[in-house]
């Protein structure tokens, strides 16, 4: 389904307020994407995960999740992913389907429109990575002049 020139005008504002819904409400970043796919002609249903900055394949589409983010356990589920999905044919260039946000409580606002493939995204999972500890300094060294035992009282 295409949303006409006025629809799609009127959703964009819609899906800005989602998604400033979504980064008020602090979500959190998680490192896997969990997608969903189906081929309609078979009706073969994968559920397969996908790590941020990777890509996965799910028949002749390429997937990219950019970003992942769920809500605090205290708040309304809801998992946004930022993903990039791409059609690979043998002898045709490259062809970017869909490129946006992906939403876990409404897969139909922000969907791939394929006639073989459909795709959702189930929940983004997994903590993030902790950051990176810093060096440990140097121990300094007393100031000139300064001892090194107890201060005089």
């Amino acid at each position: 389904m295409r949303l006409g020139p006025a629809l799609g005008a009127l959703a964009a504002p819609a899906l800005m307020m989602v998604l400033s819904a979504t980064a008020a409400a602090g979500m959190t970043a998680a490192p896997i994407a969990v997608l969903q796919g189906l081929d309609k002609i078979t009706a073969r249903v994968s559920r397969f995960d996908v790590p941020v900055g990777k890509s996965a394949n799910f028949f002749t589409l390429s997937i990219e999740v950019r970003e992942c983010q769920r809500s605090a356990p205290e708040d309304r589920p809801e998992n946004a992913a930022f993903v990039e999905i791409y059609e690979n044919r043998p002898g045709e260039q490259r062809l970017r389907l869909f490129s946006g946000w992906m939403f876990s409580s409404s897969p139909a606002l922000s969907a791939l429109e394929h006639p073989v493939y459909d795709l959702n995204l189930l929940e983004c999972k997994g903590t993030a990575p902790p950051p990176a500890p810093s060096a440990p300094s140097a121990p300094k060294s007393p100031a000139p002049g300064g001892s090194r035992g107890k201060a005089a009282r």
